[in-house]
């Protein structure tokens, strides 16, 4: 791939950086926030190198799409993904262009909002366990990857160091009160029902997803990111089968390749191949170019 791949924008932003994550950077615009989606890419907990080009632009564009698809459904953070707008802010804002959101500035709740759709991944190993999904009690039988009669909500608690940690839904209530733990949940359950009717349109299942919220005068909205590849599990309906691990249209060349080397897993892996790499940014404009319509 031709197209530099951006692995931090430190050096092109005069603003001060509040947080930098495995992907994202979160700059402080005063009234606002800046986020910037890199190429960084993670898995297994370790950010990779080296950088996966396009993947950033990839991510923030199709927040963006997803933003203005729901926002009649749900508000959302954004203020506006035009880097020409932030002036001498930027330094080089070609580098920049594509990649960047001014938000708005928003309480974040601890809660990582998941919806599944489908008993796969974490889930389906809960259930195999312990034939329940964060406390919640299933029918006995039930085949990975089955789709469930209606979408599951499966909170996790947010933490800034280490994973996120699954919670039954009354666990939930105690953390942020009863009444905004429904509305979560109800707002959560009502988005990924409008995005899996318009991927079933467009041959891909929306095997789960997640959110997180923020509160701006007491008003619940949408921030981070939404349904993109790394907060989604998306499948071709081509590859959908019972019982399998199901290629999803994401990093999974990443995690493929990972899997199968000699990696010891408990150190930062080698550099990527420039093969898996390559692929992992074709996967990337794939699932935007089937889910938009659009080419980038």
């Amino acid at each position: 791939m031709a197209e530099q791949a951006l692995s931090t924008a430190e050096a092109y932003i005069k603003a001060p950086l509040l947080y930098k994550g495995k992907v994202r950077e979160l700059y402080d615009l005063g009234e606002h926030y800046l986020i910037v989606v890199t190429d960084r890419i993670s898995a297994f907990d370790y950010v990779l190198d080296p950088a996966v080009p396009q993947k950033g632009s990839v991510l923030n564009r199709l927040s963006a799409f997803w933003f203005e698809q729901t926002a009649d459904i749900q508000p959302n953070h954004v203020v506006h993904t035009d880097v020409d707008r932030l002036g001498d802010l930027v330094t080089e804002p070609e580098l920049l262009r594509n990649r960047i959101m001014v938000t708005k500035k928003a309480e974040r709740i601890d809660i990582e909002c998941v919806v599944r759709g489908y008993i796969t991944g974490n889930g389906w190993r809960q259930y195999a366990k312990t034939q329940a999904i964060n406390g919640i009690e299933l029918p006995a039988g039930l085949r990975k990857n089955e789709r469930f009669p209606q979408p599951l909500f499966t909170p996790a608690a947010k933490n800034d160091v280490g994973h996120d940690e699954d919670i039954p839904f009354e666990r939930m209530q105690e953390l942020v009160g009863a009444e905004l733990a429904e509305e979560l949940r109800d707002r959560s359950i009502k988005l990924y029902e409008f995005a899996r009717g318009y991927c079933e349109e467009r041959g891909i299942i929306l095997a789960d997803c997640k959110f997180e919220f923020g509160l701006v005068d007491g008003k619940v909205i949408l921030i981070d990111e939404i349904f993109t590849p790394d907060a989604s599990r998306f499948w071709a309906k081509e590859n959908y089968a019972y019982d399998v691990e199901i290629d999803s249209m994401d990093k999974e060349p990443v995690r493929t390749y990972l899997l199968g080397s000699d990696w010891d897993q408990n150190s930062k892996p080698a550099p990527l191949p420039d093969a898996v790499v390559d692929e992992t940014t074709r996967r990337y404009l794939n699932i935007f170019e089937r889910l938009t319509g659009q080419t980038l």
